[in-house]
């Protein structure tokens, strides 16, 4: 009878850890990829910077120069002038949301002044200056970027607001609106890549959003993830 007991606590104890070291790879494997996916952003947005962008603007430019100086018809120079404005501003919102070059350059709350300069409805920032972490400030910039384009689709919200503080050790993300409420965490992959996200930072995520009262989303991040 001991013989048995000692070997069942030895088979349990194998099984404990088996499973820690699985749940290991299971983070590491999670954090791998959140990391290579923020590369891959990173190195998109900067090649959307320095090329694509770079070039539609030179074009614009150009253009505007022709309509001053050659007799070509101004009608179809206006519309050309038009299309490469529209299609720059589309490009730099691409690159903003693949990796935001002001996050890399000017730190989480410039980054954060210049996705929301262009905001339909209010926003309110309230975001610490501290310099960051790069996966901290990323995990922060898109918890705030994704919440308020949900408020900006389907919310109906007419004002948001972000705080980003740290506080007893931990960055606390929090966007609140004022819209319909009823997000689905379930529906859709942005909620739940912002979950896996902040989780593999030893982080917590979650999302209150009653019908008919707003939406608050919340991440607390260890400032030693």
């Amino acid at each position: 009878m001991f013989a048995a007991r000692a070997a069942a606590e030895l088979e349990r104890r194998r099984h404990e850890r088996a499973l820690r070291v699985r749940a290991d790879e299971v983070v590491a494997s999670r954090a791998r990829a959140v990391h290579a996916a923020d590369e891959e952003r990173r190195r998109i947005g900067r090649d959307l910077h320095d090329g694509a962008q770079q070039r539609l603007l030179a074009v614009s430019n150009l253009l505007k120069v022709a309509r001053m100086q050659a007799d070509a018809p101004e009608e179809l120079l206006a519309t050309a002038a038009q299309e490469l404005e529209q299609a720059h501003a589309e490009l730099r919102e691409l690159a903003r949301g693949l990796h935001p070059v002001a996050l890399s350059e000017r730190g989480l709350r410039s980054a954060l002044e210049s996705l929301c300069a262009a905001a339909e409805h209010e926003v309110v920032l309230d975001v610490t200056d501290e310099e960051l972490p790069d996966a901290i400030a990323a995990a922060a910039y898109f918890v705030a970027a994704e919440s308020l384009a949900n408020s900006a689709r389907y919310a109906q919200a007419s004002r948001v607001d972000v705080r980003i503080q740290p506080r007893a050790g931990e960055l606390h993300v929090e966007v609140t609106d004022d819209g319909v409420g009823g997000a689905d965490t379930s529906a859709g992959t942005g909620l739940s890549g912002l979950a896996d996200r902040v989780e593999v930072l030893e982080g917590c995520f979650d999302v209150e959003s009653p019908p008919g009262a707003g939406t608050r989303v919340h991440a607390s991040i260890p400032l030693g993830a």
